[in-house]
């Protein structure tokens, strides 16, 4: 796909690609992950306050610059290739998206506060028994009064740890598995009620199991219609799934050029193993996955305006392509590596860890295709 950046879109690019480059390299990221924190709260300060980056998706009016998910799409691409554990898919692409969605006063109060950098939200949405179906809700929020009492778990909370406001999907009516009576709330993440047990995961990022124990939630917590929350809530994953994407792309391009670095130092028999035709082809076969990855999630980007049946096929036909390349770029990588590949002291393992979880995240290679083939074979 032949595709050329706004001269906006190329200076949020070229921006952020310098500033990630300064601050964020491979030693200084193993710092952060490691520290009790797990992160350098500093950075986000940065992105927000001295870039403006979180509010390159946000309209002018709302203290943005006017730009939409492709701006998010340029922005994950840059956090991928430096394996960033900022909370920006969270926090601007799925709280920000919903928000614009919704209008209203809680946008008005939120989106100055994501832009600025005061406020994390971490996206509860994932419960033990639900695998990909997001209508398949066991927590539930019930009336009280004016408000809600929320209780329920929610499993793998990215960014749980810090956030401030919590995303949260509930039922408030209907059986478990109905389309009707899902909600979307966002609550304060130290409300009384709420019980967390964090995590490191896989890749280097922080997770909680969050559990809702009677807590009092207020009545202008509910984004959107009581118990209609459904399609919003599958716009926002849509929106994710691709943002998602384009971070995997900068993964795996990563990933490409590590490995194609590393045949051209390594020597076997006197030689770069770069010199060998079945690495050159490997080293080729990479760089057209990367590529093929980067033209999906454009195209996928570019759709999610349409009707939901376009919309949908579109991000399942990517975040498909995408995922099986991830896994084809990463496990090519490691072999060329060898053993050394998946050591703690080699950032091509990271990278690889990161492509392995983004495989699965917002649903596998298999669930996207079948939601591709039941959606082209709808009326």
């Amino acid at each position: 796909m032949d595709f050329t950046y706004t001269e906006t879109q190329d200076m949020i690019r070229d921006t952020l690609a310098r500033f990630l480059g300064d601050t964020y390299g491979f030693e200084t990221r193993q710092k952060f992950i490691a520290s009790e924190a797990g992160r350098d709260p500093g950075i986000w300060r940065a992105i927000a306050q001295d870039l403006g980056m979180l509010g390159a998706s946000f309209a002018e009016e709302q203290g943005g610059l006017g730009g939409g998910a492709l701006e998010n799409a340029i922005i994950m691409e840059e956090l991928g290739k430096v394996i960033a554990i900022e909370p920006y898919l969270s926090t601007v692409v799925i709280a920000g998206g919903a928000l614009k969605a919704v209008g209203g006063a809680q946008a008005d109060a939120m989106i100055p506060e994501i832009i600025a950098g005061n406020a994390i939200v971490a996206f509860a949405y994932a419960e033990p028994q639900g695998r990909y179906d997001l209508a398949n809700l066991r927590t539930s929020a019930k009336k009280d009064g004016a408000g809600w009492v929320l209780n329920g778990h929610k499993g793998v909370v990215y960014a749980g740890p810090w956030a401030t406001q919590l995303l949260v999907t509930a039922r408030t009516g209907g059986n478990q598995r109905d389309r009707e009576g899902v909600s979307l709330f966002l609550i304060d993440a130290n409300l009384p009620g709420i019980v967390r047990r964090d995590y490191p995961t896989v890749d280097g990022n922080r997770a909680s199991e969050i559990y809702f124990e009677n807590a009092a939630i207020p009545a202008d917590a509910l984004l959107g219609g009581e118990g209609t929350g459904l399609p919003l809530i599958e716009q926002i994953v849509d929106e994710a799934t691709v943002a998602l994407c384009a971070e995997a792309t900068g993964v795996m391009q990563k990933l490409h050029e590590g490995t194609l670095e590393y045949t051209q130092q390594r020597k076997q028999f006197g030689v770069p193993i770069a010199k060998f035709q079945v690495l050159q082809h490997r080293m080729v076969d990479m760089f057209m996955e990367v590529e093929q990855a980067r033209s999906m999630t454009i195209m996928a980007t570019l759709k999610l305006g349409l009707p939901e049946k376009e919309r949908m096929t579109a991000v399942s036909a990517a975040k498909s392509k995408v995922a099986r390349g991830a896994k084809f770029v990463g496990q090519n990588a490691i072999q060329t590596h060898g053993g050394i590949g998946i050591t703690q002291e080699l950032a091509i393992g990271h990278y690889f860890k990161r492509a392995t979880l983004i495989e699965g995240q917002f649903g596998s290679a298999d669930y996207h295709m079948d939601r591709y083939e039941r959606l082209a074979l709808a009326d």
